[in-house]
């Protein structure tokens, strides 16, 4: 699930005319903030934090995913665009239907947020569900076979500019085509889950929104 909005928004972001007010914004958490690489071209490189909103929609059901927390850095080395991912923080919520279970999100080894025309960044996951029934391994995805989220801006939820200084934004994005695997490592409550929940679902069949604020920190 893709979940998130993404980096070189800046420079479009910076565009926008004037600012809106925020009634009450987020605390930012900058301590999982990645350093920049040691070749890193100096005064070039910032934090960026995400504080976001989350639903997950299978095949009409859709699945409050609570509050999620991403950080990673981005500036220049030798004068190109880079990147480096710092952490995705998400607390276990439950999943509407399926009595005990809860769904954590996990970072998948990927990410891209480097903005462009097509789309606003892409990350993969995978979704660990917890059952006093299910085997350890129970997930939706594995780190090794991640699901694939790329995510682009949600016209209900446009850019907007909250402060200029810190820069702090808020936005929307979404994947109308995200894949969702059958489960796996679940033992005999995988069949429950993959029937009440509709797995596997195709690309198409599934939304990941996200309601999204941004602040970013020079480092």
């Amino acid at each position: 699930m893709k979940l998130l909005a993404l980096g070189a928004a800046a420079a479009a972001l910076a565009l926008l005319p004037g600012t809106a007010s925020a009634d009450e914004l987020p605390t930012f958490d900058f301590t999982g903030c990645p350093a920049p690489p040691a070749n890193a071209d100096p005064g070039t490189w910032r934090c960026e934090a995400f504080v976001s909103e989350g639903k997950l929609t299978i095949d009409g059901q859709e699945i409050p995913l609570g509050e999620m927390r991403l950080t990673f850095s981005e500036g220049k080395v030798n004068g190109q665009y880079a990147q480096v991912f710092g952490a995705l923080r998400h607390e276990p919520v439950r999943v509407p239907g399926l009595a005990g279970t809860t769904l954590q999100l996990r970072y998948g080894g990927y990410s891209d947020f480097q903005g462009n025309d097509e789309r606003r960044g892409e990350l993969d996951l995978y979704a660990v569900l917890r059952h006093p029934l299910a085997g350890k391994g129970c997930s939706i995805g594995t780190a090794a076979a991640p699901l694939h989220s790329v995510v682009h801006d949600d016209p209900a939820l446009p850019p907007t500019v909250l402060s200029k200084n810190p820069p702090t934004f808020h936005f929307g994005v979404v994947d109308p085509e995200l894949a969702l695997p059958a489960t796996r490592g679940c033992g005999p409550l995988g069949r429950l889950v993959d029937r009440k929940l509709g797995l596997p679902s195709p690309a198409g069949q599934n939304t990941f929104h996200q309601e999204t604020y941004v602040q970013y920190k020079q480092l």
